[in-house]
């Protein structure tokens, strides 16, 4: 196999590959071998007929195809050694020899990792913001916790309040006329939780136990159901059930049930402890996200668009796999949305771009600074991932590749770089 390896502008590469004739021969015969049992021809036995003969019948080109398709991703990986930068996005791979008795040629254009001139990263002033946590805060985080313990109860001798858990009917029109999937019984709705159109939930405040009601509101215009958004619409609801919240009190005996504390006032300090812990921790990032993209504007780097469309496309097919753990496909988020991938993926680019950027600054801060990451930190972070997956350790390093060890190195650089910008800030 021969590669020859073009330098592009903006850190692209473009790789001429030919695969020999003699390999693309065997790649034939072995999908001929695989294949062969599901053609049949007149005077031979199911899968008794020669390569030659189904070739004569159905084209030289038969079986190239499929040969060519597992040749190719084989040659593409054995080419990208002959390229002395990473390689940082997926092949555009563009073909221009695939013919019967010849060799295969193919060029695949790639972007590498390129360089950054960084300016200052040390030193950097950025504003923070000053922690402080209110007493409203903790007294939400309290009736949270008061809600979490709250009992239902029916009731019947009051109209639907502000909270309540009902049970209706509801039926939707438009200009008089039902539209499908606009109409349900015995639904549970929470008032107050804006989980229907809005101005819904509040039209059924005051509505008593049994009594039907006409509610009018407006679907909004963004809304995902094309042929309803802007509409205004009527529903016809009839209150089935009315169930109420009923909250303990806030005191001792409350706090000494919820917590490990034996007063309110111990649980409120504890609170108070936690809610400062996390907004330290918040503020702390927001200024290593703050001193990152100051050091980003200082900095000289040229990144390819093909690194961007693979780094946007990453974080789609992310984001398809938290949908799935959600227990909801792309199809269905697609469908609800009125979005496509490509949609998507082009959305994403701005974000990937950023994210790129950062990457690369703090990569190249780890290089300047000689900062690498020890034996010892990455028994740490296989330490730490045994405990996410709840195993031991000598359960799970069977499984750590010499890849993820890397990339694991990788990422404690790059951690520890931005560890030395916080440090170094004003």
């Amino acid at each position: 196999m021969s590669v020859n390896v073009e330098t592009l502008e903006k850190n692209l590469v473009k790789l001429t590959v030919e695969v020999p004739v003699e390999d693309v021969e065997k790649s034939i015969e072995k999908v001929y071998q695989k294949e062969k049992n599901k053609i049949q021809l007149p005077g031979f036995r199911k899968g008794k007929a020669p390569r030659k003969m189904i070739e004569k019948m159905y084209g030289a080109d038969v079986f190239l195809e499929e040969a060519v398709n597992e040749l190719v991703p084989g040659a593409y990986e054995e080419a990208c050694k002959e390229v002395e930068k990473d390689i940082v996005s997926q092949p555009q791979i563009e073909y221009t020899q695939v013919e019967p008795g010849k060799s295969v040629i193919f060029v695949a254009t790639v972007a590498v990792k390129p360089e950054v001139t960084l300016g200052e990263y040390k030193g950097l002033e950025v504003a923070s913001e000053p922690v402080e946590v209110t007493e409203d805060e903790i007294l939400a985080e309290l009736k949270k916790e008061q809600d979490k313990n709250s009992t239902t109860i029916t009731v019947e001798d009051r109209p639907v309040a502000d909270g309540d858990v009902i049970e209706l009917d509801f039926e939707g029109f438009i200009d008089g006329v039902a539209f499908e999937g606009g109409k349900a019984e015995n639904f549970p709705l929470t008032i107050g939780s804006g989980s229907f159109i809005p101005g819904f939930e509040e039209q059924l405040i005051g509505t008593a136990l049994g009594e039907e009601k006409e509610v009018n509101v407006n679907f909004p215009e963004e809304y995902h159901a094309k042929e309803l958004a802007g509409k205004p619409a009527v529903f016809k609801c009839k209150v089935n059930s009315i169930k109420a919240k009923e909250l303990p009190e806030l005191d001792d005996e409350f706090a000494s049930e919820v917590s490990d504390f034996e007063t309110l006032e111990e649980y409120k300090a504890d609170i108070r402890a936690k809610l400062t812990e996390q907004k330290e921790k918040a503020a702390k990032t927001a200024k290593e996200d703050a001193l990152v993209e100051k050091a980003v504007e200082g900095a000289t780097m040229d990144i390819p668009d093909l690194m961007i469309e693979s780094q946007a496309r990453s974080m789609v097919q992310d984001f398809a796999q938290r949908l799935q753990q959600q227990g909801l496909s792309m199809d269905q988020y697609m469908q609800y949305t009125g979005s496509t991938v490509e949609k998507m993926i082009e959305e994403s680019k701005e974000q990937a771009k950023k994210r790129i950027e950062s990457r690369l600054v703090l990569e190249a801060v780890a290089a300047a600074e000689g900062l690498t990451a020890s034996e010892e930190d990455v028994e740490k972070e296989i330490e730490d991932l045994a405990k996410s997956y709840g195993m031991e350790v000598d359960q799970i390093k069977p499984y750590v590749t010499e890849d993820q060890k890397e990339q694991m190195r990788e990422n404690i650089a790059v951690q520890k770089a931005l560890d030395l910008m916080y440090e170094q800030s004003k």
